[in-house]
Order: C-alpha cells, then sequence, then structure tokens
C-alpha cells in the first residue's frame, strides 16, 4: 500500500537526494524540485501530503512559497516541514508565522528528518479540533469547557492567561509555536501580553504545574512546545 506523497524543495542537489532517499526508504512517495517557482507549480497541479522546503532559494525563497502556498486554497492545507540553516532563527520565526508546521536545521540526522515528517503527517490525520473537548497529555487533564486542568487528578488554579497558553500548547502537542503565535491565541479584550510576557507566563505555569512543567519545552530563539511523549 503506498504511502504518503511528499514534495522536496531544495536548490542543493546533494540535500535533496540525501532527504528524497531516506524518505523513499521508508515507503514515502517523494517528487523532488530544485526552485520554488517549480514547488508552487507542482503543488498546485498534483496532491502532496507534505512539503519539506529549503528556505534559502534562489529565485523565491522558502518564506515566500510558505507565503504563497497559505494564500492558495488548494495548498493551503499541506504542512510545511522548512529546512533551514542553524543561526537563521529570525527566519524560522517567520516560517512558522506564515504558517510552517515545523523545521529542521542543516546539518540535519535522517533519523531527525523521519520523526518530523511523521509527526506533521500524525497531526494532519487528526480529526479537527473540537473547543470543548477534554484533552489529555501526559498526567494533564485540560477541560476547555469549564477551564480547569487536573494534574494526576489534582486541581491546578490557573490564571486565564496561564490557562489559555497551556491550552494552546496542548492543542497541538509537539508543535512549535513562536511566542507571536502565542500572544495571538491568548490574548483577550482585557488581557495585554506581549512576547516578553509569554517567558513570564511561561515560568509561572511551569511551576504550577509542578513535575509537569518539564513538558512545556523552551525552543531556543523561536518559542515554546508541549512535548508530545513522555
Amino acid at each position: 500500500m503506498a504511502k504518503e506523497k511528499i514534495l522536496v524543495v531544495d536548490d542543493e542537489e546533494d540535500i535533496l537526494e540525501l532527504v528524497r532517499y531516506n524518505l523513499s526508504r521508508e515507503g514515502y512517495q517523494v517528487v523532488g524540485t530544485l526552485s520554488g517557482e517549480e514547488a508552487l507549480k507542482k503543488a498546485r497541479s498534483e496532491a502532496f501530503d507534505l512539503i519539506v522546503l529549503d528556505l534559502m532559494l534562489p529565485g523565491i525563497d522558502g518564506l515566500e512559497v510558505t507565503k504563497k502556498l497559505r494564500d492558495n486554497d488548494k495548498t493551503r492545507h499541506i504542512p510545511v516541514v522548512m529546512l533551514t540553516a542553524k543561526g537563521e532563527e529570525a527566519d524560522i520565526v517567520t516560517g512558522l508565522e506564515l504558517g510552517a508546521d515545523d523545521y529542521i536545521t542543516k546539518p540535519f540526522s535522517p533519523r531527525v528528518l523521519i520523526a518530523r515528517v511523521r509527526t506533521a503527517l500524525r497531526r494532519q490525520t487528526r480529526r479537527p479540533d473540537d473547543a470543548t473537548a477534554v484533552i489529555q497529555i501526559h498526567a494533564l487533564e485540560i477541560h476547555p469547557g469549564r477551564r480547569t486542568v487536573l494534574a494526576a487528578g489534582n486541581p491546578v488554579d490557573l490564571t486565564y492567561t496561564e490557562f489559555q497558553l497551556l491550552y494552546t500548547l496542548a492543542r497541538r502537542p509537539g508543535w512549535v509555536f513562536t511566542r507571536g503565535q502565542i500572544v495571538d491565541a491568548v490574548r483577550g479584550d482585557d488581557y495585554p501580553v506581549t512576547d516578553r510576557s509569554v517567558d513570564v507566563q511561561i515560568v509561572g505555569l511551569r511551576k504550577k504545574l509542578g513535575t509537569y512543567g518539564k513538558y512545556i519545552e523552551t525552543v531556543r530563539g523561536v518559542g515554546y512546545r508541549l512535548r508530545e511523549n513522555p
């Protein structure tokens, strides 16, 4: 049975072949291209389950490709995993803000590549979120309707902002959220939240969660995520 179809975009042929080889070995159908322009043409004419996209491309770069993918009804749903060089933190943040789902830094481990691709595909196949559904992850139980949190069965007293922050992360375990995305998700009419205050809220949230606070991971230079696996 054929696995998912993946588009790989990188202008360096050796990296393109490395990614193609490792994904093909896992049973994925892989299509490769060397430019952003060609990637957009293929994404609009063929059905892909995921795109692995280099940011540093000649002509239309990866950030512009991501923006165009998200602006098109036919391609907006396709998960995008960015390939970036180390030190491009600003580009990573921008890419995530534009709608990319995850990123891998070069040089990368093939095992990390496969793991990130699997995670992104798994997220995509999950059913749409029910805003009233109880979220259970690790020993945490989050009730959106009641706005309550239990840790190993014990209630945790959270402020409005702390609850929104935890709920935002828990809805997409393993997903990296930039501070800007967290601000957008947490912000209420009477709750001014800034990028800097997100860090303060995270410290407070981790403290209140006790042992389970360690599952909120800092992604240096980018933001935060809730670890998917214990």
